[in-house]
């Protein structure tokens, strides 16, 4: 699409701008994203091009955002709203997730909706939210409103993202029918052709070249565990010593991916927000005695190398860093969604 035409975007939750970004790559025009954070300003602005607005959802309208679409014919609300309440390791642990307080954001994003009328409107999420009433009643209100809505489940890796990352996306659009993101890739991209460019890095250092290619420093024990491990195996392949009490009961049994390496020639498993740390799932290097550095996890993520993350002059945490990658919508996925609409709009408009 020329610039000429008269659409515009905004990204409500819009983090480090994982979809703004993607969609740009699409031809939508991402005008300015919404978000609690402000440690994501930085990334946002630096590379979407858009404006960052730092504020609680819950104390905004959509009259506060209803000037960043003047001038357009095609308004397009996007959200990816905090998907741990739903998550399926949320599930897993047994927790309150009801108590969360970021539960009923999902009803914070309709409420947006309902107030604006956005022509298309799309969410992106964990597949468990499907079953949970709080989406239901989203899903019913947009129809009640006269959307006609799309929605399921997609595997990131059909959309050139290395990683095996399945996703809800639902797109709703006041135009008429409207169809989820088209699989573009047959083979999936391996954890090799993704990373395995990039420069050796030893345990819990940093490339000279890259801040971002840093890894966290494994303890003594856990780098004995990564000497013992093999790509796609599990801590059974390790000598008893090694073992931790857990792994020794039965319910230990699933949690088999937990300590664990990659493989180079499969996709990797889902980037989640602790992904740096070697412990909390099969986030070891291939080949290399050492926990994913950032940069990894950022590319696998489908961020592109020269994605900023940071500001030089105030960097963020490993901590920080990895919820903002692994809660980020992965930009290749965001290009498919707004492909998907972008199509969608030139059926339903002669001019374009």
């Amino acid at each position: 699409m020329s610039e000429s035409i008269p659409i515009k975007a905004f990204d409500l939750f819009c983090g480090i701008g994982g979809l703004s970004y993607g969609m740009q790559m699409a031809g939508i025009p991402v005008v300015a994203g919404l978000d609690s954070d402000p440690t994501c300003r930085y990334a946002y602005e630096q590379n979407c091009n858009a404006t960052f607005i730092q504020t609680d959802i819950r104390t905004s309208n959509y009259s506060d955002i209803s000037s960043y679409f003047n001038g357009a014919k095609y308004r397009i609300l996007v959200g990816c709203a905090p998907c741990q309440p739903f998550s399926a390791h949320t599930a897993k642990i047994g927790a309150d997730r009801r108590s969360d307080n970021r539960w009923d954001l999902i009803d914070e994003f309709l409420r947006f909706i309902v107030d604006g009328r956005p022509e298309i409107a799309s969410m992106e999420n964990v597949p468990g939210l499907r079953k949970e009433d709080v989406y239901v009643t989203f899903k019913d209100s947009l129809e009640g409103l006269g959307y006609q809505v799309v929605d399921g489940i997609v595997q990131c890796e059909h959309y050139g993202v290395p990683q095996k990352r399945r996703r809800l996306v639902l797109i709703a659009s006041l135009l008429g029918d409207i169809s989820l993101p088209e699989k573009s890739l047959n083979t999936p991209i391996s954890v090799n052709e993704s990373i395995g460019h990039l420069p050796h890095l030893d345990n819990g250092k940093a490339s000279p070249e890259d801040a971002m290619h840093v890894s966290r420093q494994l303890s003594p024990l856990n780098l004995k565990r990564i000497k013992a491990s093999v790509p796609a195996g599990t801590w059974n392949d390790w000598p008893e010593d090694l073992l931790l009490e857990c792994h020794k009961k039965s319910s230990g049994k699933t949690y088999s991916c937990v300590y664990g390496r990659m493989s180079w020639d499969k996709p990797s498993p889902t980037i989640t927000t602790n992904f740096y740390s070697y412990g909390s799932g099969r986030f070891g290097h291939p080949e290399q005695d050492r926990a994913l550095s950032m940069r990894e996890g950022a590319i696998l993520q489908s961020f592109p190398e020269d994605y900023k993350f940071s500001s030089p002059d105030q960097p963020c945490s490993l901590s920080a860093l990895g919820r903002h990658i692994g809660n980020a919508v992965p930009p290749l996925l965001g290009q498919a969604i707004g492909l998907s609409m972008r199509k969608h709009i030139v059926q339903f408009d002669g001019t374009i």
